[in-house]
């Protein structure tokens, strides 16, 4: 036998003895970044937990009171889903109602630690996607009850409770301050994420937004509303900067963050899962590439997406949110580690918002980056757009395609005992600051029926 075949034999003899207790398949078997990326993303805790079981099973105590006393008199099985459906959680299916909700980590020590997945996946019509935005989470109600029962029970309270006697966590149900919670964190921050204390606090321009849905994210070239920054790993790594995870570490999990976005890249639109009148769908086509796709792109085997920001004059919505980044924030992130310290991976000033992909559009209800128009048709009827509404929790409205909604002229009057401030964020205002549901007149200037067809086609997508 000659070296070279004895080299060969005694390699195979050492992978036989390294993978012979292995089943070939296992042994074979590597993750794609894209499967790492979800394997980190919903075991692994980048955040300190929000609160434990326990404080969980107790927060039915802080309900109203008609709901408190249906609690009292459940199992804690039930309590626990009527718990779930009052906070908007959603329950991991392969776990059934055990364990941490979607969008929160086992810490392994006993806590439930929050990650991007709390908004950015939930329920349309009582079915669990993953990518979807969350339109049910009720962040706000649920660390309050939280900070509640921590103190009645006479517990530390965690970094969301504290962060909220100062930034407002979200003023309607499935909206939150996500921008400025980014803002905040990197106040403290050098441009090599050093944590310096002594550093003001950038200026805070609070406001809600929606969460946009992440299979649309491979598309972009650059992230958020108003496509500020080029699309990369690094930014979303913005919403961990908590003091405690210095530089070190958050450069530690770059890797990380890097195979979570190709995971969010992986993702693909869930189907419309009603009939489609394909006709009328295919007459709306032409409508839509006629009068739509200059700005939010064509679809199908051969289609192709602009990446246009339209101006705010042009557009206008609701300026709040193009308005909370200020110049000097652009500045020092551009020359931060998130930005590769290369002020061109950030643009300056931008004018207006993204005209955003659309596929999956009728599973992303609320709409505009606000989440301040409840339906497509309203979307396509500005005149006819609701001043107050509230959502059902699970209910889908397949004529106006988008969420099941009560509609009012001002909010209703607050019941006897509930919290103000809960009662409030039941209801989307389009009445108060940064809620406008103005703007994207666009489809006023289409026929009824030519409305109507877009509509059927925008279910396709």
């Amino acid at each position: 036998m000659n070296r070279r075949n004895l080299r060969t034999l005694l390699c195979a003899c050492w992978l036989a003895v390294v993978y012979g207790s292995l089943p070939l398949k296992a042994a074979e078997k590597q993750e794609t970044p894209a499967e790492r990326g979800f394997r980190l993303l919903t075991t692994k805790a980048y955040l300190p937990p929000d609160f434990t079981p326990e404080i969980f099973s107790e927060l039915w105590k802080r309900w109203p009171p008609a709901l408190r006393d249906q609690a009292a008199q459940a199992t804690p099985e039930q309590r626990r889903a009527m718990a779930f459906d009052y906070y908007g959680l959603v329950e991991v299916p392969e776990r059934g109602a055990n364990g941490a909700p979607l969008g929160y980590v086992d810490n392994g020590q006993g806590g439930w630690a929050m990650n991007c997945l709390a908004c950015h996946s939930g329920t349309v019509a009582g079915r669990a996607i993953l990518g979807v935005p969350n339109s049910n989470y009720a962040l706000a109600d649920l660390i309050s009850d939280v900070l509640h029962t921590k103190l009645r029970l006479k517990q530390p309270l965690g970094h969301m409770e504290l962060g909220s006697f100062t930034i407002p966590l979200g003023g309607s149900r499935g909206t939150t301050n996500a921008v400025v919670f980014g803002v905040a964190l990197e106040s403290f921050r050098d441009k090599d994420l050093v944590v310096h204390k002594e550093y003001p606090l950038q200026p805070l321009l609070h406001h809600d937004l929606d969460a946009p849905p992440f299979w649309n994210v491979k598309k972009k070239t650059h992230m958020y509303y108003d496509a500020f920054v080029k699309k990369g790993h690094r930014s979303l790594l913005q919403f961990i900067l908590l003091p405690r995870n210095g530089p070190e570490t958050v450069k530690s999990w770059e890797n990380d963050y890097r195979d979570i976005l190709a995971w969010i890249e992986s993702l693909e639109p869930p189907a419309y899962p009603w009939p489609v009148n394909q006709p009328l769908a295919d007459a709306g086509q032409k409508i839509f590439d006629r009068q739509c796709a200059e700005c939010h792109g064509t679809y199908g085997p051969q289609g192709s997406y602009p990446n246009r920001v339209l101006a705010l004059k042009e557009v206008g919505t609701d300026p709040l949110r193009l308005q909370a980044l200020t110049p000097e924030y652009r500045r020092k992130y551009g020359e931060s580690w998130l930005a590769h310290h290369d002020p061109s991976q950030v643009r300056p000033e931008t004018p207006g918002y993204l005209a955003p992909p659309l596929d999956g559009i009728w599973a992303s209800a609320p709409y505009l980056h606000n989440g301040s128009v409840p339906t497509l048709w309203h979307l396509f009827h500005p005149d006819q757009r609701p001043k107050v509404w509230q959502r059902s929790k699970n209910g889908y409205d397949q004529q106006r395609v988008g969420l099941e909604v009560q509609t009012f002229d001002t909010p209703p009057p607050l019941p006897d005992g509930a919290d103000e401030a809960t009662h409030e964020r039941q209801f989307f205002n389009t009445q108060l600051r940064g809620k406008s549901s103005a703007g994207h007149t666009y489809p006023a200037q289409l026929t009824e029926p030519e409305r109507q067809a877009v509509l059927e086609y925008l279910k396709t997508l």
